[in-house]
């Protein structure tokens, strides 16, 4: 699978994990050169609190296009730090 923004690849992974319709690329998979932290944070009631990224590639950027569980409930232990995309993110196989 590939996350892309703006023509890059932003992830790339053959293990991602699918929730709820969200594929979550391992950590080490994602180029963090294009990610900038943000101070949003959701809770998913099974999932725990989300914190998320807004994505920079060639100048354009996407605000909070990229989450991620830092400390996932029990539930969700199998996806803990790793990065789902939305928004302006094109996943492809």
């Amino acid at each position: 699978m590939k996350a892309l923004f703006n023509g890059k690849t932003i992830a790339e992974s053959d293990h991602t994990i699918v929730v709820e319709g969200n594929h979550y690329f391992p950590p080490q998979s994602v180029d963090q050169h294009y990610l900038q932290q943000s101070s949003s944070h959701t809770t998913c009631p099974w999932k725990g609190v989300a914190s998320y990224y807004t994505i920079e590639a060639d100048g354009k950027k996407s605000a909070d296009a990229a989450w991620y569980y830092p400390s996932a409930s029990d539930k969700a232990k199998n996806i803990e730090n790793y990065i789902a995309f939305w928004k302006d993110v094109t996943i492809t196989s």
